[in-house]
Parts: C-alpha cells; sequence; structure tokens
C-alpha cells in the first residue's frame, strides 16, 4: 500500500513528496476510518487548511498545488489515459481551429489527374510532368519552356498520341496560350481527342493548327463534339487529316449550330461527293464562318451541285476555296446561279475543276449580276480563251462589280482577250488580269 503510493506520487507529483511527509498517522487513520480511499492532504507554506489533492470530481493538484482538472486515480495506468485524453481533446481543438479559418472546400482549386488531387498549378508543369510520368512519354522541354507564351508553335516534334495527350493536361487551365500549333505531330484519332476534350474546357485558346495529324473519322468526330460547346474558338485548320467520307456526317450538325468559329481548313481530307451533300445544307444555315476551305477533297456531281446552292444562301462566308476537286460543267453552272443570290462572297477559287468552255461562260451569266467578289482563281482549267474572254466580258457588263483580281493561271489566251482586256481597263483601271499567256507568242515567225 505504502509502496503503492510512493510511485503514485513520484509518478504523477514529484514535486510535492517533501509535503508528505507533514503528514500525520491520526490523519492517515481517520480517512481510513470512514472507509474511504486514503486522502493525501499536505500543507502549503503558512496556510494551515489542508488541500484535497484529489479535489472535487475531474480535478486535480498541479505541482505549484493549483487545482487542474482530471482525477487522480491512482497508478501510472491512470495518469497515462488522464494524458491521452488531454491531448485527443487539444488536437480536436486545434484541428476546429483550422477548420474556422479556411476549409478546402471553400475553394476549387484543386485539379485531378487519375484518382490523386493536387494543389492549383499556374504554370501546369507540375501537371504536365506528372502526365507524362503516367503516361509514361519524355517531357517536351519546348513546351516548358514556352508554356506561357501566348503562341506555342510546336510543329514536325513526333508527339505521337500518348505526348499529345499528356500535353493537353495542362492546357486545360493554362490561360496564357491563345493561338495553339501542333502541325504534323502523328497524334491520331486518340490524340485528336484529347485536344478537342481540352478545347471543351480551355476559354481562352482561339486558334488552333492540326492539320497533318491523321486523325481520322474518330478525330473528325471528336471534333464535331467539341464545336458544340466550346465558344471562343474562330479559327481551326483540320488539313491533311484523311478525314474521310463519313466526317461530314459529324461536322455537319456541329456547322450548323456553331456561331463562334469564323475560319475553318478541311482541304486534303477525301471528303467525296457526299460531303458536298452535307455541307451544302449546313452552308446555308451557317451564321459564323467567314472563311472556309474544301480543297482536294473529290467533290464532283451532285456534291458539287448542293455544295453550290447552299453557297447562294449564305450571307455571312467572305473567303471560299474550292480549288483542285471535281465542280465540271454542272457545278460550274450551279455556282454562277449562287453567285445572282450571294451579296457577301469576296473571294472564290474554283481552280483546278475540270471546267469547260462552257461551263465558264454559264458560270460568268452570275459575275454579271454580282456586286461583291474582288478576287476569282479559275486557273488550271479547260475553259480556253473562249471561256476567259466570257468572263471578262460578265465584269464589262457589269458597272457594279467590284472585281480586283483575276487569275487564269496554265490558260492561254488570244488576241480578242487582250484586246476585250484593254477596253475593260478603261471602266476598271484596277482590275488585274493573270493568265498562260498569249497564243500567238507561242507560234513560230514566218521566215
Amino acid at each position: 500500500m505504502v509502496h503503492g503510493k510512493k510511485l503514485a506520487k513520484e509518478t504523477l507529483l514529484p514535486s510535492v513528496l517533501e509535503d508528505d511527509d507533514a503528514e500525520t498517522e491520526s490523519e492517515r487513520e481517520q480517512q481510513e476510518g470512514r472507509g474511504g480511499r486514503p486522502r493525501k492532504v499536505f500543507s502549503r507554506g503558512s496556510v494551515d487548511s489542508q488541500v484535497d489533492l484529489r479535489g472535487p470530481t475531474g480535478q486535480r493538484s498541479s505541482p505549484e498545488g493549483e487545482v487542474l482538472d482530471g482525477a487522480e486515480r491512482g497508478g501510472g495506468e491512470e495518469e497515462e489515459e488522464e494524458q491521452e485524453e488531454e491531448e485527443e481533446e487539444e488536437g480536436e481543438e486545434q484541428q476546429r481551429d483550422r477548420e474556422s479559418v479556411i476549409s478546402d472546400d471553400d475553394y476549387d482549386t484543386d485539379l485531378e489527374l487519375g484518382d490523386r488531387q493536387e494543389a492549383y498549378d499556374p504554370t501546369g508543369q507540375t501537371r504536365y510532368m506528372e502526365a507524362c510520368k503516367m503516361l509514361q512519354v519524355v517531357p517536351a522541354s519546348y513546351f516548358l519552356r514556352h508554356m506561357q507564351n501566348s503562341e506555342l508553335s510546336m510543329m514536325h516534334h513526333g508527339l505521337g498520341p500518348q505526348g499529345t495527350k499528356a500535353l493537353a493536361v495542362p492546357l486545360v487551365t493554362n490561360t496564357s496560350i491563345l493561338r495553339l500549333n501542333l502541325q504534323d505531330n502523328w497524334m491520331e484519332g486518340m490524340g485528336g481527342a484529347a485536344v478537342a476534350e481540352m478545347l471543351k474546357e480551355n476559354c481562352y485558346i482561339t486558334e488552333v493548327d492540326l492539320s497533318d495529324n491523321r486523325l481520322g473519322e474518330q478525330g473528325a468526330r471528336a471534333f464535331a463534339s467539341m464545336l458544340q460547346e466550346n465558344t471562343t474558338l474562330v479559327s481551326l485548320n483540320l488539313s491533311g487529316n484523311h478525314l474521310g467520307d463519313r466526317a461530314a456526317l459529324h461536322l455537319g450538325p456541329a456547322l450548323t449550330t456553331n456561331t463562334k468559329l469564323q475560319s475553318l481548313d478541311l482541304s486534303h481530307n477525301a471528303l467525296g461527293e457526299p460531303a458536298g451533300e452535307t455541307l451544302g445544307d449546313c452552308l446555308s444555315e451557317n451564321t459564323g464562318l467567314r472563311s472556309l476551305s474544301l480543297a482536294w477533297n473529290s467533290i464532283r456531281g451532285r456534291g458539287a451541285v448542293m455544295l453550290a446552292s447552299g453557297l447562294g444562301a449564305n450571307i455571312f462566308l467572305r473567303t471560299l476555296d474550292l480549288s483542285y476537286n471535281g465542280f465540271g460543267k454542272e457545278g460550274a453552272i450551279a455556282l454562277g446561279e449562287a453567285l445572282k443570290e450571294n451579296n457577301t462572297l469576296e473571294e472564290l477559287d474554283v481552280s483546278n475543276n475540270r471546267i469547260p468552255p462552257e461551263g465558264a461562260i454559264r458560270f460568268a451569266m452570275g459575275l454579271k449580276v454580282n456586286k461583291t467578289i474582288k478576287s476569282l482563281n479559275m486557273g488550271r482549267n479547260p475553259i480556253q480563251s473562249a471561256g476567259c474572254y466570257g468572263i471578262l466580258k460578265s465584269i464589262q457588263g457589269n458597272p457594279e462589280s467590284a472585281m480586283e483580281t483575276l487569275h487564269f493561271s496554265d490558260i492561254t489566251v488570244n488576241q480578242d482577250f487582250e484586246d476585250l482586256y484593254v477596253a475593260v481597263k478603261e471602266i476598271f483601271p484596277a482590275l488585274a488580269v493573270n493568265h498562260g499567256g498569249r497564243i500567238d507568242t507561242f507560234r513560230k515567225p514566218k521566215a
């Protein structure tokens, strides 16, 4: 009993051991006689009153004699429990203090990368490095050096699908880059889809060049979905991506609903004749595009006619490139009819479209009433000098014509055309005509 008591005192209150010698045997007997537990009392200084170390329930004394919380239960085991309770209470109180100052729920600055959460990184470098590590690709040092520029040009860097996916991760929240050029990086459909998803979230990038990346139909589908949600992109180049003849089925509805995109390049994609029919309907309803290129897409026959009809109803397009297709005679006639109705188009390129002389003359009927066309390219078409003459004659007969430049490259003309050109220059002195030379210059002079 005495040994246990002494151990308890050494453990709990070692500074007051000397006070316990002042306790009398009678006091111990009185306390034990009352049937309760022995009570420890001591006198402090000149104070005659006795102080109960246990004190009221839930209190204990400090080495200086001050009353503290927690009861003396006897033994080191009871003291350890009290200390653990105090530490838990202090920990909970500190946690409440921290939560009262700031809470993660109050701020939307955490960005997810897989199942992990990272603090907001304004440069995006951390997220890019982690994405490269996760996708097992080598980080592009050029991107790390220029990711805060307003224009990022990474042509021919060989990113591939995985490298493009890693690049798209920091671009989701990047606020510096406004123009993005990733031409010829062999990103394929998977990489293209990653860029498209990024553009759904990024609201700063306005110009994107993804030409020559073999995006295929998967890429066409991804960018069609993006164009129905993105409201900041104004220029998109998807040239040379092997989109295929089904691409127009995906892109058509997007071009009907999107009103922000102003420039679209779909050249060199083998869209085929069906694309002309689909895009023709969409072109008549589009209210955003100012420039459209459909060059090198094998658009011919009914597709060419339907596309030309859509042009007639469009009232926003300024530049249209239809070069290297197969419009032929019927397509040229349809374009002429469209120019009678269209009053906004300023530049038209129909070079290399297998248009014969008759098709050119019928096409020229539209130029006779059109008031907006400034530049017309009919080069490398078998329209011969007669077709060139008919087009120039229609301009002469339209006093309100806005024509400034006529391109008849690789088409030879005769003296009649040259004489007419001299007469037209008197009416339109600023008109410039380029052709493949005069027929007479190729003849051998007589001996």
